[in-house]
């Protein structure tokens, strides 16, 4: 049996995200534009991403007003139940600009530091991904679990590049050395929908540098509770520094090669 309230929190984000992926998959305009940047000029914020956290949070905040929040988009407020809400709008903004379909709506619902709920939404895909803590990971009524064993050089792993150019030019050094040892490399754009295909069984594995809380807070609940691994640098959990999810039988290899190679590290 699951916690009564980390299901009513589950229930609360299935909702706010999918007010706010319909939001952002119907009210697209056509002459989308850029209302900010971010870390460089290529990385954006647009108008559609700060009205879909301001819904989610208003929606959230309507049904528990003592929780705390953590949102992309400048959302941060302590709270005083011990709840807080771990909330990325639109994670793939630039996917989504271009009109590309790989984007999604995360939330993540935290218990006195522990992630208890999480659910990713992906509109252009028709698919929402949930998970609550020791209840499984499931898309819609479908059971999710990673997939069986492989060894690398037959796996398909997923990872994500900077939008800062210092950065992103030795993630591709590490991208390079890499591409060897792989069956492929593919470069979705959304970290949160990364971690839900590694739940999914669609990746074997998925690895990320600079990854934010938001980034990775529901989609890593959801691969764990699909029976992958997930962590950072050896013995440390996912973090800005490095973020990997995999099958039980790859994470150790891939968090060794990460290692070796420095993807932890400009």
């Amino acid at each position: 049996m699951t916690d009564p309230l980390h299901r009513e929190l589950l229930g609360l984000a299935l909702e706010a995200a999918r007010r706010a992926g319909e939001l952002l998959r119907d009210g697209r305009p056509a002459d989308l534009a850029v209302a900010a940047t971010k870390t460089s000029p290529i990385d954006v914020v647009t108008e559609m991403d700060i009205a879909a956290e301001k819904l989610i949070t208003g929606y959230l905040s309507e049904h528990r007003p003592h929780d705390g929040f953590l949102g992309e988009e400048g959302a941060s407020s302590e709270g005083t139940s011990g709840i807080r809400w771990v909330i990325d709008p639109l994670d793939g903004t630039v996917n989504y600009l271009y009109g590309l379909p790989t984007w999604a709506v995360s939330i993540a619902a935290e218990q006195d530091g522990e992630r208890v709920a999480g659910v990713v939404a992906a509109p252009m895909r028709g698919e929402t991904y949930h998970a609550v803590l020791g209840g499984g990971a499931f898309e819609g009524d479908r059971p999710l679990r990673c997939r069986p064993p492989a060894p690398l050089s037959q796996s398909l792993v997923g990872t994500g590049f900077a939008y800062v150019k210092a950065v992103r030019a030795h993630q591709a050094e590490v991208a390079q050395q890499l591409i060897p040892r792989f069956r492929d490399i593919r470069r979705g754009g959304s970290a949160a929908i990364d971690l839900c295909d590694v739940a999914a069984g669609r990746l074997d594995a998925y690895y990320e540098r600079g990854l934010n809380p938001w980034d990775l807070a529901a989609g890593d609940l959801i691969a764990r509770e699909a029976g992958a691994l997930t962590g950072g640098r050896p013995g440390t959990p996912p973090s800005r520094e490095l973020a990997i999810a995999a099958s039980p039988e790859l994470f150790g290899p891939l968090q060794s090669l990460l290692e070796e190679y420095g993807a932890w590290h400009d």
